[in-house]
């Protein structure tokens, strides 16, 4: 789903790009089918679709619909963070994860990136989503997580 959900809504769209503006301005009961429809789109496709929809909406409201400009002219790693905050959906840890995720991935490195990403900035660390690059490392953040999960239940 994660991965092929962008694409198989771009294509139950009618598109092979996804654009915010079309996303914003699509009728939200007609959007929430594209999510709906067999396979649907996310194990909980009613919600998700809602929770696309008004990201895209506060895309196009505040940075004219380019997802890209949240992070393009960023001083520092705390004023990404805080961009990053305000979208919607975005709590502080998924904030943090993005954020190790554009400096890990993509090379977005503001001032003080990794200090504002926690400890899912760390180098050499597999903790998220940020630190995939295959299989490997998949394993690794797998591992990872079943410890912390592991450790979490053992101090309860």
């Amino acid at each position: 789903w994660a991965f092929t959900g962008p694409y198989t809504l771009a294509e139950r769209m009618g598109s092979d790009d996804l654009d915010a503006g079309r996303i914003a301005a699509y009728d939200p009961d007609a959007f929430t089918e594209l999510f709906t429809t067999k396979p649907a789109l996310h194990r909980y496709p009613g919600s998700m679709a809602q929770r696309v929809q008004q990201l895209c909406q506060f895309l196009v409201a505040e940075y004219d619909g380019d997802a890209s400009a949240v992070w393009r002219d960023a001083a520092t790693g705390d004023d990404l963070l805080e961009r990053l905050n305000a979208l919607p959906g975005f709590g502080t840890q998924k904030a943090r994860i993005f954020l190790a995720l554009l400096g890990k991935q993509f090379g977005v490195r503001p001032k003080g990136w990794r200090e504002a990403a926690g400890p899912y900035g760390e180098a050499g660390s597999h903790r998220s989503v940020a630190d995939i690059t295959g299989p490997e490392s998949l394993a690794e953040v797998r591992a990872y997580k079943q410890e912390a999960k592991a450790a979490a239940k053992a101090a309860a």
